[in-house]
């Protein structure tokens, strides 16, 4: 049995960025085109009015400032409200592993390793941009890695289902290092005509590299532990897919074919659940809310991660314990927890533990306990 060690991060950030003031611009741009479209049912009571939406709203409701995205002229134009994207051929490199192509180089470089040195690339994501052939065999192929790859998706929680299963590979030696890359293009499936959600995500790439830990040639964390768990739940769903085109009414303009959720039930149900089960992962690793120097969460909300954090350490975190980057990137599902760490563990020393969390859709919930060692 090997130990298993993150010992390189990388972050594809897109150039284009969206504020708050923008995106309530075009909204509510779009909101009055509809009242107007819309007039003689909103009058009739056949339909309702949209509301407009505001920048104290979109604070308040989730701490979020702005976020990247790949195309910010679609969204931005209230007759479209999504992301324009070239049509690429067959031959091209896909948008998904493009992105996951520039964290994986800049995770082997924080590394100072190779692609000779990786063995498995995991691409593990909310959405993937084909069905087949897999997104990560893509990758793979891209980076010149031998060995195998495979996707995953476990909604917000596929980094850290990944970083298990790597981690377990590396653990067991089937494979000497792993690639779990993390390409999320969330813009494509929110949708921006909702005043409910329309704030919540943004795009970016993620990449950590698992390898054994006496393979590291500098500073590395240990992982330690890792649990992730399920239960089923409708309340965060998207109902797109390949039987779309077979059912009555299946290529309508659906609300449901985009992400959707039941807001205050993801609240009252998902807390509980993520709450204790960090509680019971540090419990049975004999872990003690004064052993951990950082927390590094899902990226969801900012009221959520404050309520994990006081539950976790029992107080409430000083900001550095619980650093959030959700204010300048927005939800990045998956992604989330990896840019929080990838920005904010350089400065843990010898000896100190973290967790990684994520959490979302499923339910599901993944956590991963490390340890630095330089």
């Amino acid at each position: 049995m090997y130990t298993p060690a993150i010992t390189g991060t990388g972050v594809f950030t897109p150039d284009n960025v969206i504020t708050n003031a923008e995106l309530v611009t075009a909204f509510n741009a779009y909101v009055d085109l509809f009242n107007a479209e819309n007039a003689a049912e909103i009058t009739a009571g056949s339909v309702s009015a949209k509301e407009y939406s505001s920048e104290e709203f979109i604070v308040k409701a989730s701490g979020i400032n702005q976020r990247y995205v790949i195309d910010k002229k679609g969204v931005l134009d209230p007759t479209v409200m999504h992301p324009l994207l070239r049509q690429r051929t067959d031959e091209e490199p896909s948008l998904m592993a493009e992105m996951g192509l520039d964290a994986a180089h800049k995770a082997l470089q924080m590394a100072g390793k190779t692609v000779q040195d990786v063995g498995l690339v995991i691409c593990a994501a909310s959405n993937m941009e084909r069905a087949y052939p897999a997104v990560a065999i893509e990758i793979q192929q891209l980076l010149g890695v031998e060995g195998f790859a495979f996707d995953m998706n476990v909604a917000c929680s596929s980094a850290t289902f990944g970083i298990q299963a790597a981690a377990d590979m590396v653990r067991s030696g089937s494979v000497k290092s792993a690639l779990v890359i993390n390409p999320e293009i969330c813009s494509a499936h929110l949708e921006w005509r909702d005043r409910d959600c329309h704030f919540i995500f943004g795009d970016v790439a993620t990449a950590t590299l698992i390898e054994r830990s006496e393979d590291a040639t500098g500073a590395y964390f240990e992982i330690k532990s890792t649990r992730c768990a399920t239960e089923f739940s409708n309340n965060i769903r998207n109902n797109n897919g390949y039987l779309r085109r077979s059912r009555p009414d299946g290529m309508a303009d659906r609300r449901d074919m985009q992400f959707m959720q039941n807001g205050r039930k993801v609240f009252k149900e998902v807390l509980p659940m993520v709450s204790d089960h960090l509680a019971a992962h540090m419990r049975d690793e004999g872990v003690k809310a004064d052993d951990l120097k950082r927390l590094w969460l899902h990226q969801a909300n900012k009221t959520m991660n404050d309520f994990i954090g006081r539950k976790v350490l029992g107080r409430t975190p000083e900001p550095q314990e619980q650093p959030n980057i959700l204010q300048d990137y927005a939800n990045t599902s998956s992604a989330g927890s990896i840019i929080a760490f990838s920005k904010y563990s350089d400065d843990m020393t010898d000896g100190d533990k973290g967790l990684i969390c994520s959490f979302g859709a499923g339910y599901s919930v993944g956590s991963v306990l490390v340890e630095r060692h330089d």
